[in-house]
């Protein structure tokens, strides 16, 4: 990956700094519920790889067009834990990593009932160069059960900030010759929506499949009726 403009680097650092603020108060949230409702969360289930935050945020309604061509709407996330995750078909490395243990994970959640299993959702942030079809071939190459969708540039933008993550496309050095020379710099946590839709918490690098698929299958069974 090539090194960003001054210009484009103070952008990205400044929607990080937004996010780190999110996430500090976040932390100062947990920290108040533990320390004066320690009695609600120590019911909470033991989890391992989540950390799932004293009080779910709602997020305004969306509308993403899935692989298939079909739209995903916030309402068709309702009834499942999903996982969110957003990068970039061309991604060298990051991304290819991640989606191969969120691949494993969701491998040992397939016995799970089908209207309660958990969702991974892939959201590609690179719609310049990610159609439907490439998206979806991309994705599914990992998982086919994988929820893979994408926007146009201004609905992503709003849709990542609403779920506290940033990105940002980094042009390569033949960018003024060739306009598909750029790379995504992108978030890498995972963001945990629960059955309502809402955000319920996040999970952070580096990520074990054997700790998530725990994890997720314990709130989908904890959630059923």
């Amino acid at each position: 990956m090539c090194n960003p403009s001054a210009v484009q680097r103070q952008m990205f650092d400044r929607k990080l700094l937004a996010v780190l603020i999110v996430a500090i108060a976040a932390g100062l949230g947990l920290f108040a519920a533990l320390k004066f409702f320690g009695h609600d969360a120590a019911r909470r289930p033991a989890l391992q790889a989540t950390l799932l935050y004293p009080q779910p945020r709602n997020v305004p309604d969306f509308s993403l067009q899935q692989s298939d061509g079909t739209q995903l709407t916030s309402g068709e996330l309702h009834g499942h834990w999903t996982l969110l995750y957003i990068g970039y078909t061309f991604c060298p490395d990051v991304c290819p990593t991640t989606l191969q243990d969120l691949a494993q994970a969701q491998k040992q959640w397939t016995a799970l009932p089908d209207s309660t299993r958990p969702r991974l959702l892939f959201v590609s942030v690179d719609p310049q160069r990610d159609t439907p079809a490439r998206l979806g071939e991309y994705v599914h190459a990992f998982d086919p059960d994988t929820l893979a969708a994408t926007a146009d540039a201004a609905t992503l933008e709003n849709f990542a900030r609403e779920f506290g993550l940033v990105y940002m496309k980094v042009e390569g050095p033949h960018f003024a010759e060739n306009p598909n020379d750029y790379s995504m710099d992108h978030s890498a946590n995972l963001v945990l929506l629960d059955p309502q839709g809402r955000i319920a918490g996040t999970l952070r690098p580096p990520f074990e499949p054997a700790k998530i698929a725990a994890d997720l299958t314990l709130l989908s069974k904890e959630s059923q009726p």
